[in-house]
């Protein structure tokens, strides 16, 4: 009799899973990235869809293996997402895998300043002070001379001009001094507080300073000076000019001497005048 013996138990190795990878790794937020698979049951009028955290980014016709093209939304955070394959016919295969998200910084934005006007420079007008044209006026002297029956005297007047009738005069209080007779000087037409400097025959003879109206007033101090005509300048921004005579009196033995000079002839004349009387008498 026949034993009938049953045959060996088929062994089957289940396929493997289907397999989802996506590049570039990682994406960008808003850019394109390429999604591949492989591995999965090609179905007839079935198609696979492609979702990024649930929401769909691409299809493909179903096939075993291949790859499409998708754009990651914008709105996308940075960060690790998931990507899934899902085939309308779940039979057919589904798969998924990570999908690294970065975020680009934003533009920069940059603001352009508008140019710096600046304004011309004028430069004001430069005003120079007038020119002050200082001339001298010289009177020639005006001499007198009177007689008397003791002594005959000269007498030189003189006036003091200013250097500018419009400008300013000196006058001096003296129009004859002796040696080391006091002598005062006054003066108009200065610039108020100009310092005033008063000079004659080359040495300062006195020093002052003028008042808020130009005016000014110096005692005139020689250190030596002979007899003649000198010329006062009072400097003071303007140059002022007056003249002073300097004269020397007779001592008091000249003036006995022509005494009796005068009484002798005198005395003579009398003598003179008795003897032709006499003469007539006789």
């Amino acid at each position: 009799m026949l034993v009938a013996t049953p045959a060996a138990a088929q062994t089957t190795t289940p396929a493997p899973p289907p397999v989802l990878t996506a590049a570039p790794q990682p994406a960008t937020a808003g850019g394109n990235i390429t999604i591949s698979w492989s591995g999965f049951v090609t179905c007839r009028a079935v198609t696979i869809s492609f979702a990024l955290d649930g929401t769909q980014i691409a299809t493909a016709t179903s096939s075993a293996s291949g790859s499409v093209g998708a754009t990651v939304p914008a709105a996308t955070t940075a960060g690790s997402h998931k990507l899934t394959a899902t085939s309308s016919n779940t039979k057919c295969g589904t798969a998924g895998t990570a999908l690294r998200v970065v975020v680009p910084p934003p533009p920069t934005t940059t603001t352009t300043k508008p140019p710096v006007t600046v304004p011309p420079v004028t430069n004001p007008p430069v005003t120079r002070p007038p020119v002050v044209t200082t001339t001298t006026t010289t009177t020639p002297p005006t001499t007198t001379t009177t007689t008397t029956t003791d002594t005959t005297s000269s007498t030189t007047s003189s006036s003091s001009q200013p250097s500018d009738p419009g400008t300013g005069v000196l006058i001096l209080d003296k129009e004859n001094i002796q040696p080391g007779e006091d002598l005062t000087a006054t003066g108009t037409g200065c610039p108020k507080g100009a310092p005033v400097t008063l000079k004659s025959l080359g040495q300062d003879v006195g020093q002052t300073v003028a008042d808020e109206n130009g005016q000014f007033k110096s005692p005139v101090k020689f250190a030596s000076i002979e007899p003649g005509r000198h010329k006062v300048r009072a400097e003071c921004g303007i140059v002022l000019v007056g003249n002073v005579d300097v004269t020397l009196s007779s001592s008091s033995g000249g003036t006995t001497s022509t005494l009796v000079v005068l009484l002798f002839f005198l005395l003579v004349g009398a003598a003179m005048l008795r003897r032709q009387f006499s003469g007539l008498r006789g």
